[in-house]
């Protein structure tokens, strides 16, 4: 790995809007880690609560570095890019403005990053551990071996993990995959970069519980759902969608019928859009993919109908209205 000039070991970044009621969790999180050399970033897309005077206070108390930074609100994608290029630490961790980790987070992560031999380090993006909720129950299947050695697309298709999960990334790497957010485009889920790095990268997974999440609210994906919401995630959605068709087909067989619910949201977010049948097609870069998209098209017409408020017609499609948010083995969960 190329020696980058960094300030720290990590950069915990927290993307935040209006969250100054919950922003306390990451702060005491910080003060009681075991491993001190970090920064914490906050980039505050545009609160119009008390974050500023929250982090203030915080910042008086001089426990440790933090940088706060206001910007107008542009969305989580281009506050993760301004995040990474921020960055003043080897490793870029992001934390949730409602979420919590345990005292030996970071300890813990460094210890496995090191445990990955020096000749091979280089092929790896990072680290990534469970999760668990404030009762401490486990979310997901966990892992079925303590350390396992894979990626964000096979520990999914392959090993079917399922479950949040949450870790640290290289930041240098992180720097050659931003997100490209198209014009008119608001909303790209993050897998879309989680899986193109996984696709030349691989990732170490811990079979240990290290971050706290609060089901005290409802989740993004809950939120993004609601109808009033389409305008604002359907390019973003049907961007992602495409690009799982395109690039992850060789998948298909550990998982048909999740491709087979891809095809149909692709359909179906491409309706929103106004994306005719014929510019569908031609979004299709392999012949497996079309195959797919002819055959699920009409249930993604359905499901664009139940959208528009005909609930109706798709009752018996309700095998095909899973979360579809789930780029990664990870709900979204970035504080807005």
């Amino acid at each position: 790995m190329s020696e980058a000039p960094f300030d720290y070991t990590f950069t915990l970044f927290t993307p935040t809007y209006n969250r100054a009621h919950t922003l306390h969790r990451v702060y005491e999180s910080l003060k009681n880690q075991t491993f001190r050399d970090f920064e914490w970033l906050i980039i505050d897309d545009g609160s119009s609560d008390e974050t500023p005077e929250r982090v203030h206070h915080w910042l008086q108390e001089n426990r440790f570095s933090i940088r706060y930074m206001w910007k107008k609100n542009q969305g989580i994608n281009l506050t993760i890019n301004k995040g990474v290029l921020e960055a003043r630490g080897r490793f870029f961790l992001m934390i949730g403005s409602d979420d919590a980790f345990v005292p030996e987070t970071l300890e813990t992560f460094l210890s496995h990053w090191e445990g990955i031999p020096k000749e091979i380090r280089h092929r790896f993006v990072g680290v990534t551990a469970l999760c668990k909720d404030q009762e401490g129950r486990l979310s997901g299947s966990g892992l079925p071996k303590d350390i396992l050695d894979s990626d964000s697309l096979e520990i999914r298709y392959k090993f079917k993990v399922r479950g949040e999960m949450w870790g640290f990334l290289r930041t240098d790497l992180l720097r050659q995959f931003p997100f490209t957010v198209p014009l008119g485009v608001k909303y790209i889920p993050e897998g879309v970069v989680w899986n193109a790095i996984a696709r030349r990268y691989k990732t170490r997974f811990i079979n240990i519980p290290l971050r706290i999440y609060w089901k005290d609210r409802g989740s993004n994906s809950d939120q993004l759902t609601r109808r009033r919401d389409f305008s604002y995630i359907a390019p973003g959605m049907a961007l992602g969608h495409q690009q799982k068709l395109n690039g992850e087909m060789d998948w298909f067989t550990y998982a048909p019928l999740e491709f087979l619910r891809s095809a149909a949201h692709f359909s179906r977010f491409s309706f929103h859009n106004r994306t005719g049948l014929l510019e569908q097609y031609r979004k299709m870069q392999n012949i497996p993919a079309k195959g797919l998209w002819m055959i699920v098209w009409p249930l993604g017409y359905l499901l664009y109908l139940r959208d528009r408020r005909m609930p109706q017609v798709t009752a018996p499609l309700k095998w095909l209205c899973q979360p579809y948010t789930s780029f990664t083995m990870r709900k979204r969960k970035s504080g807005r």
